[in-house]
């Protein structure tokens, strides 16, 4: 009895091993154009819930901004 236990279970788990494959994540990152009237403000508020300030945190660490300056025409990754 044990030894078919444990040969089903390895080939479950063999079928899992080969069918499951790694999701890629949540696609893509998108690319926001700065407009002359955005601020890190407005961005986080419109793309991401909750608190602003998290989004701001994630929009300077994902694009290396040591401030808050934006430039029209900039291209900034959205985390």
């Amino acid at each position: 009895m044990f030894p078919r236990l444990l040969v089903l279970l390895l080939a479950a788990s063999l079928l899992v091993a080969v069918v499951a494959r790694p999701s890629g994540g949540a696609g893509k990152p998108g690319v926001y154009v700065v407009k002359p009237t955005d601020t890190l403000w407005s961005i986080a508020t419109k793309r991401y819930a909750g608190d602003p300030r998290e989004g701001i945190w994630k929009l300077q660490r994902r694009n290396h901004l040591s401030g808050t300056i934006l430039v029209p025409g900039q291209k900034l990754v959205l985390p």
